[in-house]
């Protein structure tokens, strides 16, 4: 089987999963998308949910961001990861929006990726959920599906999001980037994950891969038998 049969095989199993797909975070518009993501790195989408109403609540604009002090949006965003270096960027990266593109979000990857603390995946990201443009963002957890499912042998996200946009149709993108997420979550863990039992990994992944995946869990079990078993050491 070529990799793009693969692809068209898991294309289909993944529609027939989630036919619809939500973006998992809460937003309104382009800006709040762009901070709800921004928010996102090192932490989960559930805890950005559960801190961005009270933020957007107060301020829903990239005006209304800006006018805030950076010490008032660390105190709503004070429980996500990185939370100080993510509140300076969001407060500058209003202000660039007020200054240089009249307060309004561009369409545009390299006036996105200009912004403090947007990368290449934020920014695809808000180019397809916000804008509707063709785009697959890769994160850890696509990369790590990619690499399972034998989509790409890329050792980094760049190489992966190239093999993933070379074996699926580019009107498929912005769907399928959501529905590997949601497959990821509820069938494909990182760890502890029997690939024979998964409805994809059953098929798509090599017997070399299931085998390593095997071996690793075994090395786990081992790990954690022997911490269980060692005896304390005695006290004074």
């Amino acid at each position: 089987m070529t990799r793009r049969e693969k692809a068209e095989r898991i294309h289909q199993q993944l529609d027939a999963l989630y036919p619809t797909v939500p973006v998992p975070l809460d937003h309104r518009d382009p800006f709040t998308l762009l901070v709800a993501v921004l928010l996102s790195a090192q932490t989960t989408d559930a805890r950005v949910n559960l801190v961005t109403p009270a933020l957007f609540d107060r301020a829903a604009s990239p005006s209304t961001m800006a006018a805030l002090s950076t010490e008032e949006i660390l105190g709503f965003i004070r429980t996500c990861g990185l939370a100080p270096a993510k509140s300076k960027n969001i407060k500058r990266l209003s202000e660039i929006l007020v200054e240089q593109h009249d307060g309004e979000v561009p369409a545009s990857f390299e006036a996105l990726e200009a912004l403090p603390g947007v990368g290449h995946k934020t920014a695809s990201v808000v180019m397809a959920q916000a804008f509707g443009v063709p785009a697959f963002p890769v994160d850890t957890h696509i990369h790590r599906l990619a690499d399972r499912w034998g989509l790409s042998t890329g050792k980094n996200v760049e190489q992966t999001e190239r093999d993933l946009k070379a074996v699926f149709p580019k009107s498929a993108w912005n769907r399928l980037h959501l529905q590997i997420i949601y497959f990821g979550r509820e069938h494909c863990p990182a760890r502890g994950h029997d690939l024979s039992a998964c409805p994809i990994c059953s098929w798509a992944a090599t017997k070399k891969r299931i085998a390593a995946e095997k071996q690793a869990a075994s090395g786990r079990a081992r790990r954690r038998g022997a911490a269980s078993t060692r005896t304390p050491a005695r006290g004074a």
